[in-house]
């Protein structure tokens, strides 16, 4: 399976990194395709080097804008134009999408991908993994969306949430 990881290029404390490295050798010892941003920077590095590891095959989905950035031992980097193009290809490689901790690029990726969820234009699983409740606020603004009646659909056919690597990659391998 093709698991697009949305995460962090920064680099993060050991609360954040540990479940990450988990997730992605749990990601690569079960054979499964890591498809990610593409760069070595912060947790994206550390997600990529995890897997490589541990077999997993890397496939990097970068832009030109940050191509000095770009993981140099990916088993395939496609380079886009613009960050749009990116997060359309991220999708579009994927079976199912994997939300680690990340700043605004990673909210503006999982809540697009949501949103094209909610119009019905793909039927991927998406999962948060909620390390150390970062998501929590988030979670409780869609809990309100779906409770005073802003979701077409329950959220849990939109979005999951996830309390360790373990759970996150269940909910994508049920």
């Amino acid at each position: 399976m093709n698991v697009t990881v949305f995460c962090s290029a920064f680099d993060l404390d050991e609360r954040y990194t540990g479940p990450a490295r988990e997730f992605a050798r749990l990601l690569g010892e079960r054979g499964h395709t890591l498809v990610w941003g593409g760069s070595h920077a912060g947790l994206m590095g550390l997600v990529a080097d995890e897997a490589k590891a541990v077999g997993g095959k890397l496939v990097g989905v970068s832009v030109e804008l940050l191509a000095h950035k770009t993981y140099q031992g990916a088993d395939e980097l496609v380079m886009t134009r613009d960050l749009a193009e990116r997060k359309a290809v991220l999708l579009a490689r994927a079976d199912a999408i994997v939300v680690l901790v990340g700043g605004l690029g990673t909210l503006d990726e999982v809540t697009e991908v949501v949103e094209l969820k909610k119009h019905g234009l793909h039927i991927k699983p998406v999962v948060l993994l909620d390390t150390e409740g970062f998501y929590q606020g988030l979670r409780t603004q869609l809990d309100r969306m779906e409770a005073e009646g802003f979701l077409p659909k329950p959220l849990d056919q939109l979005v999951r949430f996830a309390q360790d690597p373990a759970e996150a990659l269940a909910l994508l391998e049920g």
